[in-house]
């Protein structure tokens, strides 16, 4: 068995193994919009000491209130980061604002 080169969304920026095709086996941090694969956070997991959750690839504080993650979230989208405008899409999109979705993903879509 030999791994692929790589998928359509890249590779993990920790372990620069191929992220897996499925989303669900992928963890975005919402620091800094970066998808790791869930062994990079598993790991991560495990070796982090104290209460506080850091993020594995930029060590910000993970947020622990939905606010505090929609506020990160609205920093990078103001950033205007093609990932953050992308999951903001998906998440209109669970709210049936297709119309808002639309033009998240119109706008990720032009950045690439």
């Amino acid at each position: 068995f030999k791994q692929p080169e790589s998928t359509h969304l890249g590779d993990c920026p920790i372990c620069m193994m191929p992220l897996p095709i499925y989303l669900d086996k992928t963890t975005m941090m919402n620091c800094c919009c970066k998808l790791i694969c869930n062994g990079c956070s598993h790991a991560y997991d495990l070796r982090r000491v104290g209460a506080l959750k850091n993020c594995p690839f930029c060590r910000e504080i993970a947020p622990s209130t939905d606010e505090e993650i929609y506020k990160q979230r609205m920093k990078r989208i103001e950033a205007t980061d093609p990932v953050a405008l992308t999951h903001e899409g998906m998440q209109q999109c669970k709210k049936d604002d297709y119309c808002s979705a639309f033009e998240y993903f119109t706008k990720a879509a032009e950045l690439g």
